[in-house]
């Protein structure tokens, strides 16, 4: 299969080193990365400066071919989808990322954005995240994306989508197994640290704290009330797999607005 690879930690990043090699064994691919890191840009694009991107040759495994793009990560897979492929990859590949990307985190992140960019093109797409921001131990993440892409080159899905992969980081034998799951939530207790530049003048830097709330999951249907939630699968040292799609629409409450919204008048008068 024809692979494009990104991801937001930057070409130098040790994941997508990682993820990049170990599916280059048995396809072709593909890295177009961010120059340097761009966490948390969310699905952010260039649009007031150049794009630039360069081939690195040093970094990855003989067969991989991989540009540093100045861009953000939906950038770099606008640009490998539009000007540097000449033809369409059968899957686009995010990550790995170093730390999780789940619940709420999803609205944020640049290797879940980079994903979602391939399906927008109606490519099926993969974002693999790994539970730990210090720990570089992507190995066994790598190997599970190689077994999951080639089970999706056995048994495709029936419809493009984003299948977001958060991994724990454990050893191959802590991991308990692989869960379908839904999307939590995440919040954040945001603090904004006060200091003083070296002109004495003042700025703030984003420090907050994450609070895991396991007991307040998104909605689901009845059917589908059994379901983990991606931040409780992690907790359990499960593999979260999580279908995103990039249709906000709250589908559930087109009906009851209708109805809301009917009695507005747009002629100035009073209702």
């Amino acid at each position: 299969m024809k692979l494009l690879v990104g991801n937001d930690d930057g070409i130098f990043a040790p994941g997508v080193r990682a993820l990049a090699n170990s599916l280059a064994k048995d396809h072709e691919v593909t890295v177009v990365c961010p120059d340097r890191e761009r966490s948390a840009t969310g699905h952010g694009l260039t649009i007031h400066q150049p794009i630039r991107a360069e081939r690195v040759t040093s970094m990855f495994a003989d067969p991989v071919q991989a540009w540093a793009c100045s861009g953000t990560p939906a950038d770099c897979i606008k640009l490998a989808l539009g000007g540097l492929l000449d033809s369409l990859p059968d899957l686009v590949l995010s990550g790995i990322n170093q730390g999780p990307n789940l619940g709420t985190d999803v609205l944020y992140s640049g290797t879940v954005s980079a994903a979602m960019e391939g399906v927008i093109e109606g490519i099926t797409s993969i974002a693999f995240s790994y539970g730990s921001f210090t720990n570089q131990h992507f190995q066994p993440a790598a190997d599970f994306a190689r077994q999951l892409v080639h089970h999706l080159t056995q048994t495709p899905l029936l419809q493009p989508m984003l299948l977001n992969v958060n991994v724990p980081a454990l050893p191959v034998d802590q991991i308990k197994g692989v869960a379908i799951t839904c999307q939590g939530i995440r919040r954040y207790h945001d603090i904004f640290e006060k200091r003083i530049d070296p002109r004495g003048k003042n700025y703030y830097w984003l420090a907050g704290e994450v609070m895991e709330d396991l007991n307040d999951p998104m909605p689901l249907s009845s059917a589908n009330a059994q379901i983990l939630s991606d931040v409780q699968a992690m907790q359990e040292n499960l593999i979260s797999v999580t279908p995103l799609q990039y249709n906000l629409t709250a589908v559930g409450a087109l009906n009851h607005l209708a109805d809301w919204l009917a009695p507005l008048r747009l002629d100035g008068a009073a209702i």
